[in-house]
């Protein structure tokens, strides 16, 4: 009988074959311990916020279930599987380029996440296609803002409330300034079949900015977000797109629920972002669209 967080047999089939080959490929070395086992390892450690260490013994020596993490974030393969399901679902109409939905959210850090060394020998990456690859800022993604010591996390959605794009920053940057890098790394590929752009993007009034308004106005894309006290009302403004906007709160808000993204623990930004790449794999298999 599976326990809790673990994937089922159809839910493991659609990804298996994007993890390396147990035996590498006929080649020398010994042999991988068995996929599944370790990744519902994982899956437990990101819903329970446990410490590594905690991880149960069903799944392995925990060293081995961290190991795995740390590699397949290495080697691409946690963006790998995502930009696959992404990917998936685009071809098959089943992403919504209507509206999409910008937002940040500040992640409380732990004692535990301080502590990093400001200056390795080698950077920390977080590997996968060029324009989705993610290397350790030199802050290790932390600060102090008016919620306290912690990252925030950018987040950008698509219509169904199916993360398209995901950023990393000090808890005290702005999400403006962060908007730009956010896009230049949404997870969708790129088809000449069919737009990749949606028609609109809604965000608060954290992103009523020049920069901003400028760089949607560039791609074509109709910007729904409301002025600043200190800005001229737009007549414009689309009040009913904008009551959508809600969506991407509800989605952070369910991404909390994995308890090691709802307050970070880890000392590297790359780790703590694949936290939610897992996650996302999470969702996106358990989703039915």
């Amino acid at each position: 009988m599976p326990h809790r967080y673990e994937l089922s047999n159809r839910q493991w089939n659609r990804i298996q074959h994007l993890f390396p080959d147990l035996k590498h490929d006929h080649h020398a070395g010994r042999p991988w311990k068995p996929h599944r086992r370790l990744l519902n390892g994982i899956l437990w450690r990101l819903h329970s916020g446990a410490p590594w260490r905690d991880v149960p013994l069903r799944y392995g020596p925990w060293k081995t279930v961290y190991d795995r993490f740390r590699r397949w974030r290495l080697d691409g393969t946690w963006m790998d599987i995502l930009t696959y399901l992404l990917d998936h679902l685009d071809k098959h109409g089943r992403l919504g380029h209507d509206l999409w939905c910008v937002d940040a959210s500040i992640i409380r850090a732990t004692r535990a996440a301080g502590g990093a060394e400001k200056k390795p020998d080698l950077e920390p990456w977080l590997l996968g296609p060029k324009t989705r690859q993610f290397m350790e800022p030199p802050e290790h993604a932390l600060g102090y803002s008016r919620g306290g010591f912690g990252t925030k996390v950018h987040l950008l959605i698509e219509t169904h409330g199916i993360p398209v794009g995901i950023y990393l920053t000090g808890g005290e940057r702005h999400e403006c300034k962060a908007f730009a890098p956010l896009m230049n790394q949404v997870l969708l590929s790129r088809h000449p079949d069919h737009p990749f752009w949606p028609r609109k993007m809604a965000g608060d009034k954290g992103y009523s900015y020049p920069e901003v308004r400028g760089w949607l106005k560039r791609h074509k894309i109709q910007a729904v977000i409301p002025t600043r006290k200190d800005q001229p009302t737009d007549p414009n403004f689309d009040k009913a797109t904008y009551r959508r906007r809600n969506l991407i709160e509800r989605v952070v808000g369910w991404f909390k629920e994995c308890r090691a993204l709802g307050t970070r623990y880890e000392k590297l930004a790359v780790n703590y972002l694949a936290l939610w790449i897992v996650a996302m794999i999470d969702k996106l298999l358990k989703r039915r669209l």
